[in-house]
């Protein structure tokens, strides 16, 4: 069994736009309810993005981002409950709810006044070891190696949670295809609906990749479909995509804004929204999304598509985020895996 080392390497921010640091650093202890985890891969989000660049303005400084992590127990900390050292588990957005305030106690966690954040309010999995709360850890399904179980614990967590609210849509529009959109979209043809995939203009690789996993129109945002959309999901964080979304939708459509931030929504005419079509956003993910979507995520079965980096390139799987020229999702390779 691996033993907790004095110190670990970890790429640190010290400042929002500043770039991420390769440190030598105290490796964490579990405290009580904890358990210390060895990290073996590490989806790179778009939060991340927007911690990084300053778009999400509180966190904790220094930070180590992360918050797709997946690894082996190495410690249980005292009254941490459902873990075994040498367990694979993995770590979500959602870090620590209090359990006692008015939204925790309707069942609405995601939404807890007191919430802590994997990643950002809470040192995350951009390091060779990282501490969890063993409430808010989930075991993996079998069959998904370490680098393509990652992008399940927020790309599919997140992702899921917005399709949920997509309600029973037939035809489905995915605004921007990037790691979300890539598995949402094996759920969603699973599920007998039809994908449509809007993509950055010009964007003929993405649009194609779109296509392989079973689209039946991918163009780019600004263009209708042939068919009005039941609803659509918008993972691209350009608020403007919510006035092209409304153009598409059909009467009780339902618009799902599913980015922790997005630019301004512009104006627009309010026929774009009358005859009951409804805009709406996603916050965060309950522990009751992450095992139903683990739980589907096995039963398609879901295939991540995955781009590798190592842990000291992690500026650079930013940049590739940032540019839009990753295909599915890009993950840190911290350990074995």
């Amino acid at each position: 069994m691996t033993r907790r080392p004095e110190t670990m390497q970890a790429m640190v921010l010290d400042q929002p736009r500043g770039p991420l640091v390769l440190r030598e650093v105290p490796t964490p202890k579990a405290g009580k309810g904890q358990i210390l985890i060895r990290v073996a891969a590490c989806g790179v989000c778009r939060t991340d993005l927007h911690v990084v660049d300053g778009e999400l303005t509180e966190p904790k400084l220094p930070l180590i981002l992360g918050h797709e992590i997946v690894g082996r127990v190495v410690e249980v900390g005292d009254g941490a409950e459902g873990f075994s050292p040498d367990d694979r588990v993995g770590v979500p957005w959602l870090g620590w709810t209090d359990g006692t305030c008015r939204y925790c106690e309707k069942g609405m966690e995601n939404l807890c006044e007191n919430a802590r954040f994997t990643g950002y309010t809470i040192d995350g999995g951009f390091a060779q070891y990282t501490v969890a709360d063993a409430r808010f850890t989930f075991a993996l399904p079998e069959g998904y190696d370490d680098l393509h179980a990652a992008p399940l614990l927020c790309a599919g967590l997140i992702g899921y949670r917005a399709y949920r609210m997509a309600e029973d849509a037939r035809r489905l529009g995915l605004y921007g295809f990037g790691a979300a959109a890539h598995v949402l979209a094996q759920v969603a043809k699973h599920d007998g609906r039809d994908v449509y995939a809007f993509t950055r203009p010009g964007d003929e690789a993405t649009q194609a990749f779109a296509r392989r996993l079973g689209a039946v129109w991918a163009g780019d945002s600004t263009q209708r479909p042939q068919e009005p959309l039941d609803a659509a999901i918008l993972f691209a964080p350009v608020g403007a995509l919510v006035v092209e979304a409304l153009k598409s939708v059909d009467r009780g459509g339902i618009v799902v804004c599913a980015g922790i931030h997005m630019s301004d929504v512009p104006s627009f005419p309010y026929r774009l929204l009358w005859k009951e079509r409804v805009v709406r956003s996603v916050a965060n993910l309950t522990r009751d999304d992450g095992v139903r979507f683990l739980e589907v995520a096995a039963r398609v079965p879901i295939e991540t598509t995955v781009t590798p980096f190592p842990l000291e390139r992690a500026n650079e799987a930013l940049a590739a985020l940032r540019e839009g020229s990753i295909a599915g999702a890009a993950v840190l390779r911290i350990g074995d895996d």
